[in-house]
């Protein structure tokens, strides 16, 4: 199958106004959960999701945490410039050492209003710290076609993940068009996240509570965490006719050895991912395995990088112990505890799938690459999911309803 040449219109679907979700339920695991396994279809609700997992499975998460990645700088004229930051300069190793600058920070960001914004301008934004008020200063430095890179300086002594935490808004998904509210803080944000840097809730996870991981620990079933900072490209739509024309975004993934290890020595065990986010991270390290196995030293002095498509081109891939074993040695080999890379994978149908048996998920948007990867995970049934939730008054998109869906073995 050429993947490339793949239609965007082949999956699509009609998504009334009405199906979508613009608010979270007042409680996260009251959310509606449909469980499809061996083309048969069940619904629940996620507070009773471990009565769906095995006791010997391996959950996993995506840790990443959201960041009110949105300013609204005022003009001397009055004027407001909404600036969204997307990533970090390229001249940082990585998200984490991005976010814990201080002082001063070059971001690669989207401008609504650029054209009202002359480059030899400064932006200023107060903010507030206990009470203090503090300048946050923009200075726009260059663009691309359809990015700007900015510098940021700060005069309050905290790192940059702090100063969009209170001057900064929640990114909430473009469809969702409504000012954010305090509710959106704790809402937009899983009950585990951990590490600064996603401009994009991990949606499968939102539904999880303390009481369901609660839950899988009584049961035996084990979890781990990944993390992937999730790019505001999650929202890009696919305007290409054909797939091969269409740029998939790419995003920083961190995973740890003691992870690897479990996976390695775990390996017959039932893997769920919960979150396209978290399966696009496991499927990536598997495949940074092979070309660590096909190239020893392919990333002695380059960060980790799995770009769109090369995945569809190895025609002899190694088994999964191989490649994970190689991912491991090199870690050790460079006495690194975890991994730090950057995936481009899209995943779309006739992929073969090499770490994941389970995802959660939500319900993704019409020909999107969410959905996509969708139809790769259980075939052309997604299309009697979608049925079926939309017949049976699920909400959509990432304040909805879910599911967990069970691959169909080949």
């Amino acid at each position: 199958m050429d993947h490339k040449s793949l239609s965007i219109q082949d999956f699509t679907y009609n998504l009334p106004s009405e199906r979508i979700a613009f608010h979270p339920l007042a409680q996260r695991d009251d959310s509606k959960l449909l469980i499809y396994r061996e083309n048969s279809i069940t619904t629940d609700i996620y507070k009773n999701a471990a009565n769906y997992i095995p006791s010997n499975a391996l959950m996993i998460f995506n840790d990443t945490k959201v960041v009110e990645a949105r300013l609204y700088f005022k003009k001397a004229t009055g004027g407001i410039i909404e600036v969204f930051c997307l990533e970090p300069d390229n001249s940082y190793a990585d998200i984490t050492t991005a976010m814990s600058q201080t002082g001063c920070v070059k971001w690669i960001c989207l401008i609504k209003n650029a054209a009202k914004w002359h480059k030899d301008t400064l932006l200023h934004l107060n903010f507030q710290v206990q009470n203090k008020e503090y300048i946050l200063e923009a200075n726009y430095l260059s663009r691309t076609s359809d990015s700007f890179l900015i510098e940021l300086k700060w005069n309050a002594p905290i790192s940059f993940a702090e100063v969009l935490h209170f001057a900064g808004h929640v990114p909430l998904p473009p469809y969702i068009k409504r000012k954010d509210e305090t509710a959106d803080k704790s809402r937009y944000q899983t009950v585990f996240a951990e590490h600064d840097g996603s401009v994009a809730a991990p949606t499968a996870g939102l539904h999880f509570t303390r009481d369901i991981l609660s839950a899988l620990k009584q049961k035996n079933a084990q979890t781990n965490y990944v993390t992937l900072h999730v790019g505001a490209g999650t929202f890009k739509p696919v305007k290409a006719d054909t797939m091969k024309d269409h740029e998939m975004h790419s995003e920083f993934i961190e995973v740890d050895t003691v992870l690897i290890q479990q996976l390695l020595q775990q390996e017959t065990i039932p893997i769920i991912a919960v979150g396209t986010t978290s399966l696009r991270t496991l499927e990536s390290i598997y495949w940074l395995g092979v070309k660590i196995l096909n190239q020893s030293d392919i990333f002695d002095h380059s960060l980790p990088i799995l770009t769109q498509w090369e995945v569809y081109n190895i025609s002899n891939p190694a088994n999964k112990k191989e490649a994970l074993q190689a991912l491991l040695n090199y870690l050790y080999t460079h006495k690194l505890e975890k991994l730090t890379a950057k995936t481009q994978i899209i995943i779309v149908p006739e992929y073969n799938f090499k770490m994941v048996d389970g995802l959660f998920t939500n319900f993704h948007q019409p020909a999107s690459t969410l959905l996509l990867l969708v139809a790769a995970f259980i075939g052309s049934e997604w299309k009697k999911v979608y049925e079926y939730a939309l017949n049976n008054e699920f909400r959509f998109l990432s304040y909805g309803d879910g599911s967990l869906l069970w691959r169909n073995q080949p």
